[in-house]
């Protein structure tokens, strides 16, 4: 029974894989019922059982998530190019059911996004990737490494978690500013907080940039600090980066009382190696380090 569960949902899994991966392709019934190898006079109703959305309704909301992501954080395309990669002939039915969706218009969401209202347009897909289809992890996953001692320079988030897009978007600027792109120098997170506990005005999260030269601030709040080197259990995660919560729960909850190791004073940190959507949301890539006594 648990082998057949299991195989239905993986092949559930390979359909929003694939949307992923093919977002600028026609995705209708013919071709998402294909890769799950169902019946496509089924299929529907099964992806709406599973995800509580349609296939249609799903993939709108991948591709509007992509071009939301592409408006904040990628400036090098134009409005017109990523309505139409969004499958969009036009970049004024693209603003309109932009705006429906999130409540500002493409190019007022570029300037200075809002995003309390962005968190809750994406929930319904969020809940259908993360929540439904929810990554299991064993302690094989789990490796213990020795990390040497990392110079970074530090900008914090300090408040609600629902803002750090924001802080995000000025992470960004001041390392195109200061040339310190994710291709030469490598990313990381510091979880100074769970959000799940915090008051939203006490939350912090360190956006790090790994590097050992003399910090250009460019009208930025931005410190010099170390990720210190030591013993840490390493847990690579594949897929919804932007969810880390099933990562941190598993090392916190399984893994730890399980190993017999000890947490060390410094807090849970996190690499990130691939980001979408420069790849397919399944393809990014992080690296959870807990620091081991």
């Amino acid at each position: 029974m648990k082998a057949a569960h299991d195989n239905y949902h993986a092949r559930m899994r390979r359909v929003l894989d694939h949307i992923d991966r093919h977002l600028d392709d026609d995705l209708d019934l013919d071709a998402t019922s294909g890769v799950a190898a169902f019946s496509k006079f089924h299929f529907h109703r099964q992806f709406m059982a599973t995800f509580g959305l349609s296939v249609h309704r799903y993939v709108q909301l991948a591709r509007m998530k992509r071009a939301s992501y592409r408006l904040a954080y990628r400036d090098a395309q134009s409005i017109t190019e990523i309505a139409m990669d969004a499958g969009y002939d036009a970049p004024d039915a693209f603003a309109r059911a932009f705006r429906q969706r999130v409540g500002q218009s493409p190019s007022s969401f570029r300037k200075a996004p809002d995003w309390e209202p962005w968190l809750a347009a994406f929930g319904p897909l969020d809940n259908a990737r993360s929540k439904r289809m929810q990554t299991t992890y064993t302690a094989d996953d789990v490796t213990i490494r020795e990390v040497a001692p990392t110079p970074v320079a530090i900008m914090q988030h300090r408040g609600d978690p629902a803002t750090i897009g924001a802080t995000i978007q000025r992470f960004i600027a001041w390392r195109k500013a200061t040339g310190l792109s994710p291709k030469v120098s490598p990313t990381f997170n510091i979880f100074h907080a769970d959000p799940r506990t915090t008051p939203p005005t006490e939350y912090r999260l360190d956006l790090c940039v790994g590097t050992d030269r003399p910090i250009a601030a460019h009208g930025e709040h931005i410190e010099a600090g170390t990720i210190p080197g030591g013993r840490c259990a390493v847990l690579r995660v594949v897929g919804d980066t932007d969810n880390l919560e099933p990562a941190a729960l598993y090392l916190y909850r399984d893994w730890l009382p399980a190993s017999g190791e000890e947490a060390r004073d410094f807090p849970l940190y996190c690499q990130r190696l691939t980001f979408f959507p420069e790849v397919p949301e399944h393809e990014a890539v992080a690296i959870m380090f807990l620091p081991l006594k």
